[in-house]
């Protein structure tokens, strides 16, 4: 853990991540969110299959596996980051990270009902906690309800769409980790994902928005950039790496670096006000996730001292 093959990435993943979510804001200024989404996938995408040939991971997929990959990618690069990039329109970049930090909840349900996974008893406590500690900082985001510049006054919109997406993203989590997706490497099936998802953008934005725009801010492009080669493509290889280092249990870990950077921009860029309730949501958003990570964790030593551990599978 201490080894700097471990902490450079591990730090390296969660900062950058935690960055996205204030970048973001700046794809949705003036541009539809809708076609910012598209084109970020639509960079992205050439660059990923590049990034698995440079691995050397097959490419071709079984009619199974397109399907799959079809699925996720209409769940996970649509689904997921519509809603995301809409729900920025009504709540700071930062309280929508921080609803992500809970993606964790609905994974163990979904891993549940769809792969028969238990749900530890640490797990569901500390889950309560971070729930809690979230909901101190919803309630003042709606009590704060900005209706200044990119920010709308729809707060409860705003969340309802974040959480959406979080349902998303969670069900594209779980539904990977199938047998079909387990004999896939991972960044194939990413790849593949990516272009069902950007073509479902691409439809989606025409229809819903027109002809797509092209704005002439250098600003906006460099964030497409960003978003695009750092925060999707860079990072999926460094995270899946720590994955086989250190395990998913204590790679999850890393959450925590990206809320804190999200809402340390959010603070900084975006003008969010802290109050002792909003910072003992934190605080207890931060504990419940340790402990439900922990209790995760646990069940996988437990699991490996048995000669069965996935690492992909916690």
């Amino acid at each position: 853990m201490l080894s700097w093959r471990v902490i450079v990435p591990f730090l390296l993943t969660g900062t950058i991540w935690g960055s996205t979510w204030y970048v973001i804001t700046g794809q949705i200024d003036g541009v539809p969110a809708a076609w910012s989404v598209a084109y970020r996938f639509a960079i992205a995408t050439p660059a990923l299959f590049l990034v698995a040939m440079l691995m050397k991971r097959r490419l071709r997929l079984t009619r199974p596996e397109h399907l799959l990959a079809a699925l996720v990618g209409l769940f996970q690069f649509a689904g997921n980051f519509l809603f995301v990039y809409h729900a920025e329109l009504y709540v700071t970049s930062g309280i929508v990270a921080m609803m992500f930090a809970l993606l964790m909840v609905p994974n163990a349900i979904f891993g549940r009902i769809f792969l028969g996974e238990r749900v530890q008893g640490g797990f569901v406590i500390g889950s309560m906690v971070a729930i809690v500690g979230v909901s101190f900082l919803l309630w003042h985001e709606w009590q704060a309800n900005p209706d200044a510049g990119v920010i709308g006054g729809n707060v409860g919109l705003g969340i309802f769409l974040a959480l959406l997406g979080i349902l998303a993203a969670s069900f594209a989590n779980v539904v990977q980790a199938n047998p079909t997706g387990r004999a896939v490497p991972m960044v194939s099936l990413l790849a593949w994902a990516m272009v069902y998802g950007t073509l479902f953008d691409i439809v989606f934005a025409f229809v819903t928005t027109g002809p797509p725009p092209l704005p002439s801010r250098p600003e906006y492009w460099m964030g497409i950039v960003y978003l695009a080669l750092i925060g999707t493509v860079i990072t999926f290889p460094l995270h899946y790496n720590l994955v086989r280092e250190i395990g998913a249990g204590r790679t999850a870990y890393n959450s925590i670096v990206t809320i804190s950077v999200a809402m340390l921009l959010s603070t900084l860029l975006e003008g969010y006000q802290w109050t002792v309730t909003t910072a003992l949501g934190m605080v207890l958003a931060v504990v419940g996730m340790v402990l439900a990570l922990r209790a995760r964790r646990q069940k996988s030593v437990q699991v490996q001292q048995s000669g069965s551990l996935r690492h992909d599978a916690d």
